[in-house]
């Protein structure tokens, strides 16, 4: 994960949270690395004061109601929140490492069976969402961390409760990302069901696997049309062959035609099985594959820092990737954590070059109102700069989306109280520290 330094205008805390960093902005807020008094690292994301309105504090409000109620091993915990504050302000559990999107530009596609691992992964942590009557709606690449513990699935401020007496969705729009929105979200279709994810999900494999997304276009409006013309099939090129009865599935133009989650995970787990590992074999090769430590502070101090004459830069001294994992394994001896007998990590492909707008990829952007034609090929968005913004397009029906029904019950007093880990103190102490000395050798900004 990139972390740069902060800016003069940046507030020096929030909430009690020292800020350390930035982590990454959209047009609505700015997220950064945080401490909290006792050591604990956090992202804290924080609505900008020029876009504060009582429809952003509401619809914020519903992002931190959300995150109260549900959990998982999975889902990247919420630890305090003040949605009435000047900032409203949020903070959740830090994972350190790239996302999806960023980890997949650096280093290639994953293989099969990590995409597999990957897939029986985040399908259960959906099943979890789902099961808590939610749907998460904007499951995309930037929304998988990968972390020293495994995949988490993060940003819910699309999210909807099965059961919610207040849309988080403005009336008359539709919301998400369009590279990973299935046909019935981007035709505005309600009410939505649990198989939105499922396309989403389908949509994040394929781009785990090719680099790409289901569809590739020039401009917003011809994506659109793509996305929601039957008779265009997703473009599945580059996958593992596989895994494409799996993709084809999973991306049905039709919600009926598409798996449930649970079958998704048992079509991800035959793979795993096919090639002799067992499922948490299978993840733990992903988590050593994946999880790079060093990427935060590297890339940190490559910013912050100077290169001095004649010296490589950071990104050249990183270890290629899977080389900490094959360090930790030979100093561990042949078994792995359970005993088990473990292979290398798999070798890294070769990148893939990106498409030909990668703004078009996982931007959240507005649309025209009905579902478009074909568009002229002078319609284009080439002036627009690269943003997470939420996707509004006018549609013909206030209907709620709904989910699964499940509890919903909060667990916001327990979930609120976390364990402080050791671990996690020295690692916050450790980048505090290397941001500070960063700061004091970059000179003023």
């Amino acid at each position: 994960m990139h972390i740069a330094p902060l800016s003069p205008d940046d507030p020096p805390e929030l909430g009690g949270y020292e800020l350390l960093g930035r982590i990454g902005q959209g047009g609505m807020g700015q997220v950064y690395l945080g401490e909290s008094p006792g050591g604990e690292p956090a992202a804290v994301k924080v609505i900008k004061p020029s876009v504060v309105d009582s429809e952003t504090r509401l619809r914020f409000a519903q992002e931190v109601e959300i995150l109260k109620t549900i959990w998982g091993a999975r889902i990247a915990a919420l630890l305090d929140a003040d949605p009435e504050a000047d900032p409203p302000w949020l903070a959740t559990e830090y994972v350190e490492g790239l996302d999806l999107s960023r980890h997949v530009a650096g280093h290639g596609p994953l293989d099969a069976l990590l995409t597999a691992s990957l897939g029986a992964t985040l399908a259960e942590a959906l099943a979890t969402v789902h099961k808590q009557g939610l749907l998460h709606r904007d499951l995309k690449p930037a929304n998988v961390l990968l972390g020293p513990n495994g995949p988490k699935v993060i940003d819910f401020g699309l999210a909807v409760f099965a059961e919610s007496s207040v849309s988080l969705t403005a009336a008359n729009t539709v919301v998400g990302t369009p590279s990973c929105m299935p046909p019935e979200q981007a035709n505005g279709e309600k009410p939505l069901t649990t198989a939105v994810d499922v396309y989403a999900l389908g949509a994040v494999l394929l781009f785990a696997s090719s680099g790409h997304a289901p569809y590739r276009a020039d401009n917003i409006h011809l994506l659109f049309h793509q996305v929601v013309d039957a008779s265009i099939t997703p473009d599945l090129s580059g996958a593992p062959e596989e895994l494409v009865p799996l993709l084809t599935a999973m991306l049905a133009h039709r919600p009926q035609d598409r798996p449930a989650l649970d079958e998704v995970v048992r079509w991800c787990r035959a793979l795993i099985e096919a090639r002799g590992l067992k499922v948490a074999q299978a993840r733990r090769r992903l988590t050593n594959f994946t999880a790079s430590p060093a990427h935060v502070l590297d890339d940190l101090l490559a910013v912050a820092r100077p290169v001095a004459p004649g010296s490589a830069p950071a990104s050249a001294r990183r270890a290629a990737p899977g080389s900490a994992a094959r360090a930790r394994t030979s100093a561990a001896g042949p078994a792995g954590p359970g005993g088990q007998l473990e292979d290398a990590p798999p070798t890294p492909p070769t990148p893939v070059p990106p498409p030909a707008d990668p703004r078009l990829l996982f931007a959240r952007i507005d649309i025209p109102a009905a579902p478009p034609a074909a568009p002229s090929a002078d319609t284009t968005t080439a002036g627009t700069p690269p943003t997470d913004e939420t996707v509004r397009k006018p549609d013909h029906d206030r209907g709620r989306p709904a989910a699964r029904s499940g509890s919903g019950t909060s667990n916001s007093n327990e979930g609120s109280t976390r364990r402080r880990s050791l671990r996690h103190s020295a690692q916050a102490r450790i980048t505090a520290q290397r941001l500070r000395e960063a700061y004091a050798a970059s000179g003023p900004f």
